[in-house]
C-alpha cells in the first residue's frame, strides 16, 4: 500500500461506504499511550460485541470486537470492522511482552500491506490533547510503518486545565483541524463518553475513506528496511536493522523530536499563536496549579499517601467482604433453596426422584452453578472498585507510592495492591492483576497471590488453633498471616532467581493522569464484560470440577449402596483421600480425615471444616471457636498419626493448607488471565512447596 499525497483539509465523510460493503471485514488497530481513553473509546465503538483473548504465544492479553455502524445508504447493509484494543505504550522500541506485541502488530499490518492490492486496515492512533508533544512521538513512529493512519484527539474535556501545553487550551474542533493541515492526515475530535455528539461516526468516515485512498503523514517517510517487512510470523524490530548503534538510534530519536517540535510551530501557526517567548533567568516561569496538582501534593507526599493507600485497601476489603457477603449468601440461599426444590419436584415428576439424577443435577450441576454465581458479586464489586480508581487517575498516584515496596520483586508499586487484595479473596485478587502494565509482571504476581492467605482459611485456622493451642489460638492465627506474607517475599525472590531472571526492576516511568469523574455507563459496561468472561471462561471449568467431586462422592467402593446414596467413608473419593494419606505421613498429619479435607479444600478453602465434621461424623459447630466434639476427635486423630504430637502435625497442616493449591475458582481464573500451562506449573510447584514446607514444620516441630 502506498500513499497516494496529502491533502490540505482531508475529507471526513463516509463516501467510500458502498464501495467497502462487499470487501473481507476491514481490520482497525486501536494505538496509544496509557491513559489517553483508548479503551474508553475501544468500549464506545464496540458496546457488548467484544470479547478478549490472549495475543498468540503470550500472556498478552488484546481486546477485539466488532464495529458496526449504519449504512449511508437507508436501504444498505451496516458497515462492520474488526477493532483490535492493543496495549498502550509509549514507543514502539518496545521493552516488556505487552508493547512487543503492539510493535509486532503493526509491522505485521505494514508488511501485508505491501504485499496485496487489498486494504487490510487502518491504525487510529489516539492523541491526548493535555500532552500533545508526547502523544505526537508515539505517532511520528507508526507513521514510519507505513500504514495508513487516522488521529482520534481525545481528553479534551480536561484540555481547559492541562499546563503543559497552549494548544490544548483551544477550542477542540480549531485544534483538530490545525493538527489535520498540519499533519495532512484526517483529525477527528473524540468524547467517547458522548453518545450522540462524539465524533464516532466522523472517525467511522475518515476510517474508511483512508482505507480507499492511504495518505501519508507529513515530513515523516514510512521506512523501506527490508528487514522490517521480514518473513511473517518474525518478531519485526523496526528500530533494529536502520539503527544498529546507539549513536544512530539517538540521532534518529532527535530527528523525530525535531518533527513534533516542528508540529507544534506549524500548529501554532495554523492558530494564530504566539511563540513560546524566552524568558530571562531572573524572571521564572509562572504554571498554574491545577486541581490534580494541589491534590498530588497530599497523595504523593509518603506521610499521607501512605496512609490514604492502606485506606484504599481497606475499603476494597470492605467491598469485596462485608459488602458482597450480603450478596454471596443471598444467591447461595436462592439456588440451594428454591431452585434446588424446584428441581427436586420436576424430577419427581418424571420418577427420576431420589435418583442418581437427582444426585448429578442438584449436588453436582446445580452446586457448580451456585458456586460461580456466589462469585459474581465478589467479582463485580472488585471490578467496578478498580475501574473507578483506575478511571479517576488515583490507581496511577497509588502505583508511585507503594513504588518502593515492591522494587525487590522487580515489580513496581501497582502490583501491591493485588497482593493486599489476596488477603482478602484470591479471586478478586486475580482479577486486579490487569492494572499491571506488563504481562510477565501480570504472571508473576498471579503466581503469587495464592499464597496470601485468603479469609476461607480463617475458619480453619480458628478450629486448629482452638482445638489444639486454646491458650495461644490468638499467636497461631497471628503466625499464619506473617508465614503467609514470608511466603510471598521468599517466593516472589525464588521465581526472581529462576523462571522470572527477565523480570527487572528497571526505571519507573509513570505519567499521572489528571483526575477525571469516571463515567458510569462506560464503567458498567467493563464491569458487565468482564464478569460475563469470568463466567463463560472460568464458570465451565468450575462446573465441571464440582460434578467430578459429586461424581467420586457418589460411587460406591465399599458396603452395599447404591449411586448416589452412599456415606462418604464408603465413597470413591474417600478412598482416593486414603490412597493420598501415606504421602502426607512425614507431615504427621498421614490419616484419611485430613486428607479428604485437604481434597474439599481443593473446591473451596471454607469446607474443610464441614469436611472434618462429616468425616468424623460430628455435627459441624455453628462457630468455629467452639469446637468441643470435633476438636476432640482432631486431637485424637493427629495424635495418633504423628506419633503423639499433635500439636506440630497441627502446625504441619495449616502451613500446608496456607501454601497449597488455591479453591478451583481461583484456579480456573488463572487459567482464564494466564493459560493451562503456567496455571499447571504453578499448581505443581505450590503442592510440592507446601509439601515440603508441612514436613520441615512437623519434623522440626516434634522434635522441640
Amino acid at each position: 500500500m502506498s500513499c497516494h499525497g496529502t491533502a490540505q483539509n482531508p475529507v471526513l465523510s463516509r463516501s467510500g461506504e458502498a464501495a467497502l460493503a462487499p470487501l473481507p471485514l476491514l481490520r482497525v488497530l486501536l494505538v496509544g499511550g496509557p491513559n489517553v481513553g483508548k479503551s474508553t473509546l475501544f468500549n464506545a465503538l464496540t458496546g457488548s460485541r467484544q470479547h478478549t483473548t490472549n495475543a498468540p504465544g503470550t500472556t498478552v492479553e488484546l481486546a477485539t470486537g466488532t464495529w458496526r455502524t449504519a449504512a449511508g445508504d437507508p436501504a444498505g447493509a451496516a458497515v462492520e470492522r474488526e477493532i483490535i484494543d492493543l496495549p498502550g505504550t509509549y514507543s514502539l522500541l518496545a521493552r516488556s511482552s505487552d508493547e512487543q506485541v503492539t510493535t509486532d502488530a503493526l509491522w505485521e499490518l505494514a508488511r501485508i500491506s505491501r504485499q496485496t492490492s487489498a486494504h487490510p486496515g487502518v491504525v487510529v492512533v489516539v492523541l491526548d490533547a493535555t500532552a500533545l508533544a508526547r502523544s505526537l512521538y508515539l505517532l511520528a513512529q507508526v507513521a514510519e510503518t507505513g500504514v495508513p493512519i487516522v488521529v482520534a484527539l481525545t481528553m479534551l474535556d480536561l484540555a481547559t486545565t492541562a499546563t503543559d501545553s497552549p494548544l490544548a487550551r483551544e477550542d477542540p474542533e480549531t485544534l483538530a483541524g490545525a493538527l489535520a493541515t498540519t499533519l495532512g492526515i484526517p483529525v477527528v475530535r473524540m468524547d467517547a463518553r458522548n453518545r450522540t455528539a462524539g465524533g464516532v461516526s466522523e472517525l467511522a468516515g475518515a476510517v474508511d475513506a483512508v482505507a480507499e485512498l492511504p495518505l501519508c503523514v507529513r515530513g515523516i517517510a514510512p521506512s523501506t528496511s527490508s528487514f522490517c517487512y521480514g518473513a511473517p510470523g518474525a518478531a519485526l524490530r523496526q528500530y533494529d536493522a536502520p539503527h544498529d548503534d546507539l549513536e544512530s538510534e539517538l540521532e534518529h530519536a532527535e530527528a523525530l523530536f525535531d518533527w513534533v517540535e516542528h508540529v507544534d510551530e506549524q500548529v501554532n501557526s495554523c492558530l494564530a499563536l504566539p511563540l513560546p517567548r524566552l524568558l530571562p533567568e531572573s524572571e521564572p516561569r509562572r504554571l498554574r496549579r491545577t486541581f490534580s496538582d494541589r491534590v498530588d501534593t497530599v497523595l504523593l507526599n509518603p506521610w499521607a499517601g501512605i496512609p490514604v493507600f492502606l485506606a484504599v485497601v481497606w475499603l476494597l476489603f470492605e467491598l469485596t467482604t462485608r459488602f458482597a457477603a450480603p450478596l454471596q449468601s443471598a444467591i447461595n440461599q436462592l439456588v440451594n433453596g428454591p431452585l434446588a426444590a424446584a428441581v427436586t419436584w420436576l424430577l419427581g415428576l418424571l420418577g427420576l426422584g431420589d435418583s442418581w439424577v437427582q444426585g448429578l443435577l442438584v449436588d453436582g450441576l446445580l452446586v457448580g452453578v451456585g458456586t460461580v454465581l456466589t462469585f459474581l458479586p465478589v467479582m463485580a464489586v472488585m471490578f467496578a472498585a478498580l475501574g473507578v480508581l483506575e478511571d479517576s487517575g488515583y490507581l496511577a498516584r497509588a502505583a508511585f507510592v507503594a513504588d518502593r515496596a515492591m522494587r525487590s520483586l522487580g515489580l513496581d508499586g501497582r502490583a501491591l495492591l493485588p497482593l493486599i487484595v489476596g488477603f482478602g479473596c484470591n479471586l478478586p485478587a486475580l482479577a486486579a492483576t490487569r492494572t499491571l502494565p506488563r504481562a510477565r509482571q501480570r504472571l508473576l504476581t498471579g503466581m503469587l497471590i495464592p499464597l496470601t492467605s485468603c479469609s476461607a482459611r480463617l475458619t480453619v485456622y480458628v478450629l486448629m488453633a482452638s482445638a489444639f493451642f486454646p491458650d495461644h489460638a490468638g499467636t497461631v492465627i497471628f503466625a499464619m498471616y506473617l508465614t503467609s506474607v514470608l511466603l510471598v517475599l521468599g517466593g516472589g525472590l525464588l521465581l526472581r532467581r529462576t523462571a522470572f531472571r527477565d523480570v527487572h526492576a528497571g526505571p519507573f516511568m509513570l505519567v499521572l493522569p489528571q483526575y477525571q469523574r469516571p463515567h458510569l455507563r462506560t464503567l458498567a459496561m467493563s464491569v458487565r464484560l468482564r464478569v460475563g468472561s469470568f463466567v463463560v471462561r472460568a464458570g465451565k471449568i468450575i462446573v465441571l470440577t464440582m460434578v467430578i467431586v459429586w461424581a467420586l462422592m457418589a460411587v460406591p467402593v465399599s458396603g452395599q449402596h447404591s449411586v448416589g446414596h452412599v456415606p462418604v467413608t464408603d465413597s470413591l473419593y474417600y478412598s482416593v483421600a486414603s490412597g493420598i494419606a501415606p504421602m502426607l505421613a512425614p507431615a504427621g498429619f498421614g490419616n484419611d480425615h485430613a486428607a479428604a479435607a485437604l481434597m474439599t479444600g481443593f473446591v473451596a478453602k471454607e469446607v474443610v471444616v464441614g469436611s472434618f465434621a462429616q468425616s468424623y461424623a460430628v455435627a459441624e459447630p455453628g462457630s468455629p471457636t467452639r469446637a468441643e466434639s470435633l476438636g476432640e476427635r482432631l486431637r485424637t486423630s493427629f495424635a495418633e498419626s504423628s506419633g503423639g504430637h499433635g500439636g506440630a502435625a497441627a502446625l504441619a497442616f495449616m502451613v500446608f493448607l496456607l501454601a497449597y493449591t488455591p479453591c478451583v475458582a481461583a484456579l480456573a481464573e488463572q487459567r482464564r488471565l494466564f493459560g493451562w500451562r503456567p496455571t499447571v506449573s504453578a499448581l505443581t510447584a505450590q503442592l510440592a512447596g507446601a509439601w515440603l514446607l508441612a514436613v520441615l514444620v512437623f519434623q522440626v516441630g516434634s522434635r522441640l
